[in-house]
């Protein structure tokens, strides 16, 4: 008997976790195993993501449980059982220990060995730098033309050009089917929409040349990461050397590698950016690959970067069209990482 894990996670109030705590029961060996539920920690605000701590048969254990929408729990282990054992790279993400569905089968819980607090947003010695572009370039050089890029594309997103030209397109779209109200005019509601449509549609008149340099400047196509921030990056010590491991494979997809290096590169200050981009580049010159040059790299990866606001517009939009509170707020927002984004010059 695991003394407390009858009400784990309770004051969450998340779905599924009737499923979740029955899963977990039967991983760590119920009902003959004997132990208690030391502590829970919240790793978010929704309490979608916890640690929870055990003590079981005189061993102390520790687990994540982090509940996801299914579409994005089935990336997720498509990335850990499939994709990343298919080329070497098992130790390259946190393992899956269970995978319990909420009965309705809109959201699944994964259960992850826990490991631990430590990130390369947090920790950012030079080996552990180092280790985690040799993992990042790794797993984008070993998929190049893989089989599995199209069982990857099946499941996931699409980072190519076409991802440029549908976020904009689609952001204009949501945006201008806001209606207004003299609410709106007293809210502030159409001053930010339209300050959006004004950015949105110079992107638009950019459109071709801008998925040009995506097509040209970004790489080769390969299995990409999706949301390369600097904390899904772990870091641990393995033999007295920094290990690190890529978590939250929630967007994972494929398209140019170029994608996940300007988003991962963009997370450091600019003297960092420098050595980073080297890395990056010696070790896909091993791989037998090139990076453009730094010029033609700052305009690509502002694109890459320009894209991806232009899609945050998209979801708050949809939301402000529903009515839904703080929608307004998630707009401005967006207003202002466009207005700051570093659109780099014209080539022309």
């Amino acid at each position: 008997m695991i003394e407390g894990l009858d009400g784990l996670l309770e004051p969450t109030g998340q779905p599924g976790l009737s499923e979740l705590r029955d899963a977990i029961a039967q991983w760590l060996g119920a009902p003959r195993a004997e132990g208690r539920v030391v502590s829970e920690e919240r790793l978010n605000r929704a309490g979608s993501i916890n640690r929870v701590r055990f003590e079981v048969d005189g061993r102390s254990v520790s687990i994540v449980a982090k509940r996801s929408r299914a579409l994005a729990a089935q990336r997720n282990h498509l990335i850990v059982h499939r994709c990343l054992p298919a080329v070497g790279l098992r130790s390259g993400a946190a393992a899956i220990l269970a995978t319990p569905a909420e009965r309705s089968g809109r959201y699944v819980w994964h259960v992850y060995e826990d490991l631990g607090e430590r990130t390369l947003e947090t920790d950012r010695g030079p080996s552990a730098v180092r280790a985690a572009v040799r993992l990042l370039s790794a797993v984008h050089t070993r998929f190049i033309a893989h089989p599995l890029l199209a069982e990857a594309r099946d499941l996931g997103g699409e980072f190519g050009p076409g991802f440029y030209r549908s976020s904009v397109r689609d952001a204009i779209t949501c945006l201008d089917a806001l209606p207004e109200s003299d609410r709106d005019r007293s809210d502030g509601r159409v001053a930010v929409r339209h300050r959006l449509l004004e950015r949105l549609w110079a992107l638009r008149e950019q459109e071709h040349e801008r998925t040009e340099a995506i097509a040209h400047l970004g790489g080769p196509e390969t299995l990409l990461h999706g949301d390369m921030w600097l904390k899904n990056v772990t870091v641990g010590q393995s033999g007295g050397r920094a290990h690190v491991r890529l978590i939250d494979w929630d967007h994972a997809g494929v398209g140019p590698l170029g994608y996940d290096l300007s988003t991962f590169a963009h997370r450091f200050c600019p003297d960092e950016r420098d050595e980073v981009l080297e890395l990056y580049r010696d070790a896909l010159a091993d791989a037998g690959w090139e990076l453009p040059s730094r010029e033609e790299l700052t305009y690509v990866f502002a694109t890459f970067e320009l894209g991806r606001l232009a899609n945050c517009v998209i979801w708050p939009a949809l939301a402000a069209r529903d009515g839904v509170e703080g929608a307004l707020e998630e707009l401005a927002m967006a207003d202002d990482w466009l207005r700051s984004a570093d659109t780099a010059p014209d080539r022309s």
